[in-house]
């Protein structure tokens, strides 16, 4: 097996990359192979460029994002770890995204281009399963109680995988890191973390499906 993870923290040895590490400690155990996207130790760039807003209406690929998508085809599991930026992932991760996640790679409408806006969506990425896992500084109580979660979940597992094809797709979150004394709740999480990767990599997790997930929470509170 190959996994995939992109990675968002400019400090490999930051909390977060102790949780990438203790997520991968279930794959290296077993020998499966672990590229690391790190974003910032690789100096990718996530702002929009004008070559990809060209490539968008059906120029040339940029320079560098045909070797993503590479990375990406190879792996037959992908993983995000980050830092909860104002309830999302961190800017550069989701430039990565803008950039990566690209038109007849990632999905398309019709036959290409032309057909944007008028035909119907093709998720067109790897039916790969995705495993995202969120470092929080706040409690989980504050998660539950604004549905922080909830909108996360709808955003970027829905409105970003579900969207380009990846309907197997699962979000975690490791909470209440940031204060100062909170040594238990940094080891809980890292245990976490261990736990997260011995299901993510065995052959025998259940298949998710974020789309209909989501639309199943939306009608269970509507009753």
């Amino acid at each position: 097996m190959r996994l995939l993870t992109i990675f968002a923290h400019p400090i490999r040895t930051s909390y977060p990359g102790r949780v990438m590490e203790a997520f991968h400690e279930p794959f290296e155990s077993d020998g499966h192979m672990i590229d690391v996207l790190d974003l910032h130790a690789e100096g990718f760039d996530p702002r929009f460029t004008g070559a990809d807003h060209a490539h968008f209406w059906g120029g040339e690929i940029p320079a560098g994002i045909a070797e993503a998508h590479r990375r990406v085809e190879a792996a037959d599991r992908l993983a995000f770890v980050f830092p909860v930026y104002w309830w999302s992932m961190p800017a550069v991760m989701k430039g990565w995204i803008d950039r990566v996640f690209t038109g007849g790679w990632a999905y398309q409408y019709g036959a290409g281009v032309e057909d944007r806006g008028t035909q119907p969506l093709n998720g067109l990425l790897p039916r790969v399963p995705t495993s995202l896992i969120g470092v929080g500084g706040s409690s989980q109580r504050t998660y539950d109680r604004y549905r922080y979660i909830e909108a996360m979940r709808t955003q970027i597992d829905v409105g970003v995988f579900a969207y380009c094809g990846i309907k197997d797709v699962e979000s975690h979150f490791i909470f209440d890191i940031e204060a100062p004394g909170n040594t238990d709740a940094r080891q809980v999480g890292l245990e976490r973390a261990r736990t997260i990767g011995q299901e993510f990599m065995s052959p025998h997790r259940r298949v998710r499906d974020a789309k209909n997930e989501h639309f199943e929470v939306r009608l269970d509170r509507a009753r």
